[in-house]
């Protein structure tokens, strides 16, 4: 039987493969659910299972852990971040906390349940992602990140130090056992015209470098993902001395393709290929044209350092056999 685990850590290590390994991911519970797995355990029970329904069907080269249910850190949940004063009392509330214990908990669960076939990663996200992905997702507010970052940037840079200190810890509890081989590291620009790329290193850049150092020191199989879900785009220049083993950005939404993002990211493996985005190719298309798209990506991007996948999460309610299909595709079209 074919080692997945091995394939995969021969594609990190940009090497020559016999097959292009397939990876993508969904949620399994959507709005509210996200955020408040500590108060209704039936939603990470509910987590669980969809990440084993997914995996039997699909049978990816990697899991991909859901950090929801976990969504809601509680100094930004009981915070309504609208005041310089608001950003300043973010504090951390340290390792022994019940969102970071009971998160690394759960994650074990699930991991120990596939990390004997495939790699493993978990979600963690970048310390001003948790401030934003708050506002968007459970606010339903698209505009707060974008406007406090704006009227306030010392103020939200020391609100992101203080989140790190505890995503740093929930790092090093995941990382220095193996309880995941690895993370999977969302970082987005600002979308403001006012962070600049010396603004981003100056403000964002010491929110999230420090963490993703402190993950390779730990493993040596971490994944940066700069993250263009609604379309959000991002000028991956930002991120070019972001030291990961898998590259992974949303090709279609920033129009740089996977041959100019290995100039970018020159002998670093890069994981993606496909649109995620609701009525596109992955959700409707044909088995004939999810075979031929495959084929073409294979032919374009090779055996080597390459994991096909998407821009980020595909649509929830997709079905899951489209990305069988995929996975199937890749299976038949073998080096040789």
């Amino acid at each position: 039987m074919e080692n997945r685990r091995e394939l995969m850590q021969r594609a990190l290590a940009n090497q020559e493969v016999d097959r292009v390994p397939v990876g993508f991911w969904h949620h399994f519970v959507l709005g509210r659910d996200q955020f408040e797995g500590l108060k209704d355990s039936s939603i990470l029970e509910s987590v669980v299972q969809g990440h084993i329904d997914y995996f039997n069907l699909v049978q990816p080269d990697m899991m991909k852990i859901m950090s929801e249910g976990f969504f809601g850190y509680p100094p930004v949940m009981d915070n309504p971040l609208r005041t310089a004063e608001d950003l300043l009392r973010v504090r951390a509330i340290g390792e022994d906390h019940p969102w970071i214990q009971e998160q690394v908990r759960h994650v074990k669960r699930i991991s120990e349940l596939f990390k004997d076939k495939v790699m493993t990663f978990y979600n963690i996200f970048a310390p001003l992602q948790i401030i934003r992905i708050k506002f968007d997702f459970f606010d339903h507010d698209y505009n707060h990140f974008s406007e406090i970052a704006d009227r306030f940037p010392e103020e939200l840079s020391q609100a992101g130090l203080e989140i790190q200190k505890d995503v740093k810890a929930l790092v090093r509890l995941l990382l220095k056992d193996g309880i995941v081989d690895g993370i999977y590291y969302p970082v987005q620009n600002i979308q403001s015209e006012k962070y600049d790329f010396e603004t981003y290193q100056r403000l964002i850049t010491p929110t999230e470098l420090p963490l993703l150092e402190e993950a390779n020191h730990l493993s040596d199989n971490n994944i940066l993902h700069i993250c263009g879900y609604s379309h959000y785009k991002n000028n991956l220049n930002f991120y070019l001395n972001y030291p990961a083993k898998i590259y992974n950005w949303a090709v279609h939404a920033t129009s740089i393709t996977i041959a100019e993002g290995r100039k970018l990211f020159p002998g670093k493996c890069i994981l993606g290929g496909f649109d995620n985005n609701p009525n596109t190719l992955i959700d409707t298309g044909s088995e004939e044209e999810l075979y031929e798209y495959t084929q073409n990506l294979i032919q374009e991007n090779g055996y080597k350092g390459y994991v096909i996948g998407a821009d980020c999460s595909v649509p929830n309610d997709i079905d899951d056999h489209q990305l069988k299909i995929i996975r199937e595709a890749a299976h038949l079209y073998r080096k040789n």
